[in-house]
């Protein structure tokens, strides 16, 4: 009895070992792609955070390196800069001992500061009384300027004044110059009254220029004209009196009284007009 309970035991185990074995194949395919990919997640897990690690760890390095660059350029570059300053305060302080040295050399061995010194002083002076010359020099001749001028002014003033002579009032006409409304006359009408009138001599062509302003030195001579430069002197002992041209001696004119005389007269100046060319040929042949 207990066999045969054993052996019925043994045969649903079976069957339940079978049944197991079945399911168990049947999931394993599933079990096995599950375990792969979880492997290959936790394997990946792992992977990554190594990687970051060592990003972490290479930029740290990268960032130790680079200030080490930095730092050591900035030294070169300061001690560069320095070296620089150096320099130039070293080249500044030879210019300024070459300089002491040479204006001392040159004072003491090559020139006399003390000479130099008066030979500069007395080129000082020298220029201040030259500019003191000048300066009288060219107010002499601006008053000598000024006294021509005046010369001149008062000589155009006589000369007009002869000109304009009949121009003076009198008792019976006043002149151009004797405005009623003025308290005094016009100097003009004091200048005619001191001037005679002496009718002027002629002008050349060039000179008629001069006959309505400041008369040339070619103008005319009146007597009785004080301060004229064109007026000969009493010491010369010469007359004031300008001098005249030589009269000409010309052909007096003939009065005609008839017709015919007249008549006969052209005819033989138009005669002696025809036959004098002819005559100067026969000469010449």
């Amino acid at each position: 009895m207990a066999g045969v309970l054993r052996l019925d035991t043994e045969q649903d185990f079976r069957q339940e070992y079978f049944y197991r074995n079945s399911l168990a194949e049947e999931s394993r395919e599933k079990e096995n792609q599950a375990a792969i990919r979880i492997q290959s997640w936790v394997r990946a897990c792992r992977v990554q955070a190594y990687i970051s690690h060592l990003h972490k760890k290479a930029v740290i390095i990268q960032k130790i390196w680079r200030g080490f660059r930095a730092r050591s350029r900035f030294r070169q570059m300061v001690k560069a800069a320095y070296f620089i300053m150096k320099m130039n305060f070293y080249e500044a302080m030879a210019v300024r001992i070459q300089r002491r040295w040479r204006g001392y050399y040159v004072r003491k061995y090559v020139h006399n500061f003390y000479a130099r010194k008066s030979y500069l002083e007395n080129i000082s002076m020298k220029n201040k009384q030259v500019r003191r010359d000048l300066d009288e020099l060219e107010e002499l001749q601006r008053r000598e300027r000024k006294c021509l001028e005046m010369v001149k002014e008062q000589t155009a003033k006589l000369y007009q004044a002869h000109r304009l002579h009949h121009l003076v009032s009198t008792k019976q006409c006043p002149g151009v110059f004797n405005s009623p409304f003025r308290r005094a006359p016009h100097e003009m009408e004091l200048l005619l009254r001191q001037v005679k009138y002496q009718a002027p001599t002629r002008l050349n062509p060039r000179d008629r220029a001069f006959q309505l302003g400041t008369p040339g030195p070619a103008a005319p001579n009146f007597p009785e004209t004080l301060g004229s430069p064109w007026i000969k002197s009493t010491h010369s002992g010469s007359s004031s009196r300008p001098v005249l041209p030589p009269i000409v001696s010309r052909k007096p004119q003939t009065s005609y009284t008839l017709l015919e005389d007249v008549q006969n007269d052209l005819r033989q100046h138009n005669l002696s007009a025809f036959t004098r060319p002819i005559y100067a040929n026969k000469t010449l042949n």
